[in-house]
């Protein structure tokens, strides 16, 4: 048994994904002094979400300046709200500035991860091999999976199928009759990137969004200049950006009749490049701005506008081999059909493959909703994190903020762990992850998310949001500053089986 053991590799600690959440992660831990790490990334390269998502007019709607890591600023951002190949970019640097690439596993997407007891570590099986951590760190991002409904006779489609986040490049769309079904921040970006080229678009929308101007422009060159040349000036910017967001947050999460002005702006912002009324009519929402995410947009409106574009205000339902069935009986003829239906967030893929100390997976675990202590450590589930775990998404702020909370938490998590000494674990108590739920779900009950009368995919199965902080970023911050011991049960392994192993070792 110990020399088998000696054979599987063996790190201290193992994160799972390359994006925001894994770089920031191996960055935190080097900082830390922790150098006995690997990231596992099922891809063949760094980017998360922004490396999936190469759709045409694919871009963050958080000024770049506010969607960087602080301890990495960019001054060369070439606009106020850069495209995906310049964030995409922007994570490959921070992987060399930070000499992350010997850590980086390709290919090397996790199959499995079960808790031992009697070692105290997690075992990792893999595509590429299996290894152990003493701790795992989960960033496979909210945003990693593609959603497709399950459409009755979508199998017998003789054209072209793919989701958003799935891109195919070598299908060319040009004079093609294309269906975009869903109407979110993906829809909203391709619908004008490939309105021109299409012979005929057609826009299956089962809820309206609220859309608002992209006041977005190229950043000069005196800008950058300023920036590299005085980095306190980009750290200015980025400070007033934050700053504005966080005033914002009230009306959300506790006033979200003051929302009310935001709506009329939204309505003029409509008005200005939707003169049919008709057509006004199917994209006006029935629900609070501000209930699911707000779009922002300049050339949405106007690419609807068009006559080769047709709106469906109704999902698809059917699909008769060309002939696509909306749910309230229209028809459209389509050569391709493009999904931005959204990702599998509160039903986390790698939830099914997480395995906990009383043999149950974390899907199991969850299976009521998702909750974990300060959205990063779920009970029964010893020195494994979650970066962007349950409630700790956003609604009109940058997720870097949060990522960059969590990783504060991470870093004590390893100091605490140090203090302890020797093999031990910590994992969270379930009075103290319902306790910290519970507060959560309590102030949520006030927000536009549960109050504006829609359904979005902030919401479970079951209603309840497990994915938005009620807060500020600020508040967050303070909450996750460090980890207080009380709120963990401290494992370690027994005194004899130690002597065991020692004795089987030497």
């Amino acid at each position: 048994m110990g020399e088998r053991e000696h054979e599987r590799e063996h790190v201290r600690v193992a994160v799972v994904g390359s994006g925001f959440g894994g770089l920031g992660a191996a960055v935190r831990l080097r900082r830390e002094g922790v150098t006995d790490f690997v990231v596992l990334e099922r891809a063949s390269s760094v980017g998360g979400t922004w490396r999936d998502n190469s759709y045409p007019g694919c871009r963050c709607d958080v000024p770049s300046h506010l969607y960087s890591f602080s301890f990495a600023p960019n001054p060369d951002w070439p606009r106020t709200f850069s495209g995906q190949e310049h964030i995409r970019a922007y994570l490959e640097h921070v992987t060399d500035v930070f000499r992350l690439r010997p850590h980086l596993r390709f290919d090397s997407e996790v199959k499995r991860m079960t808790w031992n007891a009697e070692r105290l570590c997690w075992d990792i099986e893999t595509a590429s091999g299996n290894l152990s951590a003493d701790l795992v760190v989960s960033a496979t991002g909210p945003l990693s999976d593609p959603k497709v409904p399950e459409i009755p006779g979508l199998e017998s489609f003789p054209g072209k199928v793919f989701h958003s986040a799935r891109w195919d490049h070598d299908y060319d769309l040009r004079g093609k009759r294309v269906a975009m079904v869903g109407t979110g921040a993906s829809a909203a970006q391709i619908v004008p990137a490939v309105q021109p080229d299409v012979s005929h678009l057609t826009l299956f929308q089962r809820t309206a969004p609220w859309v608002m101007p992209r006041i977005d422009r190229n950043i000069s060159d005196g800008e950058r200049w300023l920036h590299r040349q005085l980095p306190f000036t980009s750290q200015l910017r980025r400070g007033l950006l934050w700053g504005i967001r966080e005033l914002q947050v009230q009306a959300f999460t506790k006033h979200p009749r003051q929302l009310g002005l935001v709506e009329e702006m939204a309505r003029r912002n409509m008005a200005r490049s939707i003169k049919d009324p008709e057509l006004r009519a199917k994209l006006t929402p029935d629900y609070r701005i501000g209930c699911k995410r707000i779009l922002l947009s300049s050339d949405y409106y106007p690419a609807l506008a068009q006559p080769n574009v047709d709106v469906v205000a109704s999902g698809l339902a059917e699909v008769r081999g060309s002939t696509l069935v909306a749910a309230d009986g229209q028809e459209a003829e389509a050569d391709a059909i493009v999904f931005g239906t959204g990702f599998h967030v509160t039903d986390m893929p790698i939830a099914d493959r997480v395995v906990g100390a009383d043999g149950r997976t974390l899907a199991e675990t969850w299976k009521g909703g998702m909750e974990a202590l300060r959205g990063a450590s779920a009970a029964g589930f010893p020195n494994w994190m979650t970066i962007i775990g349950p409630n700790t998404g956003l609604g009109n702020s940058s997720m870097i903020l949060m990522i960059e909370s969590q990783l504060n938490y991470l870093a004590d998590y390893v100091r605490q762990l140090d203090v302890l000494g020797g093999r031990v674990a910590l994992d969270a108590r379930p009075d103290a992850v319902r306790a910290w739920n519970h507060q959560v779900q309590e102030r949520m009950k006030r927000t536009v998310w549960n109050t504006g009368g829609c359904t979005s995919w902030y919401l479970d199965a079951s209603g309840r949001n497990t994915t938005i902080w009620p807060g500020t970023t600020g508040e967050f911050r303070r909450a996750t500053r460090r980890v207080d011991l009380a709120e963990y049960d401290v494992l370690r392994v027994p005194v004899r089986k130690e002597a065991e192993k020692a004795g089987v070792d030497a």
